[in-house]
């Protein structure tokens, strides 16, 4: 059976999931399946989602986070409103040299989870997209590094090539844990990836 065949089945087959259990995106059991795994978004957690368009991440982080928590969605799009207050939306930049202050703004306390699932606008071209994905995972980590407590967790998407060596080697400056994530969810042959960098040094000046 051709393997084109089985991930064009694979993505039909979240796709589906998605609209049945009523999440906004297939990208949502990405993160689902991470967490079932490593559990780094508890009960009564602040999480930051970074390009969180359509919401399909903040679903699974409002069930996470309990009424007790606080989410708050950051994306260039509009995203469709929540009926739970414990959650918060707001169209900004994520490449804007203030966008950690305009967060810290929005949220009770400093968040305990910054989670990213941003993409660039895919050109096609394999080096210019790779560099594109890990310049904005990089102003994910940024902004992380400003706005996580002590301790605090990150999960961010990146595509394998020849720039994540470096980008790993600078997260683990700054997190005791580093690991390399490949959801179920997300197609193999797709060079799509997640870091997940947990308990972050007190000391973390960039």
């Amino acid at each position: 059976m051709p393997k084109s065949w089985i991930q064009d089945r694979k993505q039909e087959y979240y796709y589906r999931k998605a609209k049945e259990e009523n999440y906004r995106s297939r990208a949502t059991y990405k993160l689902i399946q991470a967490l079932k795994k490593y559990q780094f978004i508890c009960r009564n957690d602040i999480v930051v989602d970074l390009g969180a368009a359509p919401g399909g991440w903040l679903q699974v982080a409002l069930k996470s986070v309990g009424k007790r928590g606080f989410v708050l969605g950051v994306d260039l799009k509009p995203i469709d409103p929540f009926s739970q207050d414990y959650i918060k939306t707001i169209i900004a930049d994520v490449t804007d040299p203030n966008i950690a202050n305009h967060i810290l703004n929005f949220i009770p306390r400093k968040a305990d989870v910054v989670i990213s699932d941003a993409a660039p606008n895919i050109s096609g071209t394999w080096e210019v997209d790779h560099a594109r994905q890990i310049d904005l995972a990089t102003q994910a980590l940024k902004i992380a590094l400003e706005i996580l407590r002590p301790s605090g967790d990150f999960f961010t998407k990146v595509f394998e090539g020849s720039m994540l060596k470096d980008f790993i080697k600078t997260i683990k400056k700054h997190f005791m844990i580093v690991k390399l994530v490949k959801p179920k969810a997300s197609l193999a042959k797709s060079s799509e990836i997640y870091v997940l960098a947990l308990d972050m040094k007190p000391d973390n000046k960039e």
